[in-house]
């Protein structure tokens, strides 16, 4: 089969297309042929860079949220069938842990992920656990399939469990037309609250409004803070969904809680490293929630949600599968609303 195989880490050019073996699917495994894998930022770019925290085993194949048919099944495997049209995340928790045992998988203390410790969906084929491999509703495309498990499922962990949005919260999202975002502008007014997008263009403002936010906010030109309480008539946002962790705009985010707020945050690609006013964190009674991994329970929430249309993916484009390396440029210049997919399938 063909793939995108990472032999040195580097820049977009260290991603070459190659003749590589064909997987076959142990026990318990299915073999998908690939459609779809979009391009992430951290568990694509910064895989690729070699400065991500886990220790990636060279050669490696990336991509984390492959979707496509079921073409064989492993031993034991009774579902998904062979033709099945499944979407894949890449979270695979031990089920041995306590965290596990008391079905908090999100919170598993050794989890492994397709697409970091095993090779991913950058190829025509990935074998895959079949736990992993969810059916795509009827009349979702698979580019759809890849997005809707991809990010959606965090959106719900973060706004349903973590943060607990309660319906007439206001809730405002950082980075609101990223990939993570633009999910959680969807999930949290599925939830029933009042929805406020920041964003770091006007464009960005009013596309995030598109995707159902209520209220918007570009927070490099306005003053992000100021503009919550006029938006909520002085008293702040109930919750904040930080994923950028850049230290200029942390403030005004933290700021822009009520008393008793929750921010909730499950990414740092802006830095990582912020100031936090501690006299502010304790005199307003505040909470700072960090979350990564998804339960599966959020897995199926996702999709019955897409499947009645209540949420929708949003995709910048689609490309051929060997156009990797510039889906990666794209991507490092910001050139996107949206994910970028890869389909080994064109071209």
């Amino acid at each position: 089969m063909k793939a995108i195989v990472l032999r040195e880490f580097g820049g977009p050019d260290v991603l070459h297309w190659e003749d590589v073996s064909t997987p076959a699917p142990a026990p318990g495994e299915v073999l998908v042929k690939v459609h779809s894998v979009s391009v992430n930022r951290t568990l694509d770019l910064i895989v690729r860079q070699g400065n991500y925290p886990v220790k990636i085993q060279l050669p490696h194949v990336l991509g984390v949220d492959p979707a496509g048919m079921v073409v064989q099944v492993g031993e034991g495997v009774e579902e998904p069938q062979v033709g099945g049209r499944v979407a894949v995340i890449s979270f695979t928790a031990c089920r041995n842990c306590r965290h596990c045992l008391a079905g908090e998988e999100a919170n598993c203390l050794n989890s492994r992920h397709i697409g970091l410790h095993r090779w991913g969906g950058y190829a025509e084929y990935v074998a895959v656990p079949a736990r992993n491999a969810f059916r795509i509703p009827a009349h979702l495309s698979f580019a759809e399939g890849t997005v809707i498990t991809r990010h959606f499922p965090m959106a719900f962990n973060l706004l349903a469990t973590k943060a607990e949005v309660k319906p007439g919260e206001w809730v405002l999202i950082m980075g609101a037309t990223g990939a993570l975002g633009s999910c959680c502008v969807q999930v949290a007014k599925l939830l029933g609250a009042k929805v406020i997008a920041g964003a770091g263009a006007d464009e960005r403002v009013t596309a995030a409004l598109a995707y159902g936010a209520h209220f918007g906010i570009n927070y490099r030109r306005q003053n992000l803070a100021d503009e919550v309480k006029r938006l909520t008539d002085g008293q702040g946002v109930n919750v904040v969904v930080e994923n950028i962790a850049d230290p200029t705009l942390w403030p005004g985010a933290f700021n822009s809680l009520a008393i008793g707020g929750r921010l909730v945050t499950a990414g740092a690609h802006g830095g990582g490293e912020v100031s936090l006013d501690v006299k502010r964190l304790y005199m307003r009674r505040l909470r700072i929630i960090g979350a990564a991994g998804t339960n599966l329970p959020d897995v199926e929430h996702a999709l019955e949600a897409a499947a009645e249309r209540k949420i929708r993916a949003i995709i910048d484009r689609v490309m051929p599968l060997h156009d990797a390396s510039a889906a990666h440029r794209i991507l490092e210049q910001n050139q996107t609303l949206g994910k970028i997919i890869l389909d080994p399938t064109l071209g």
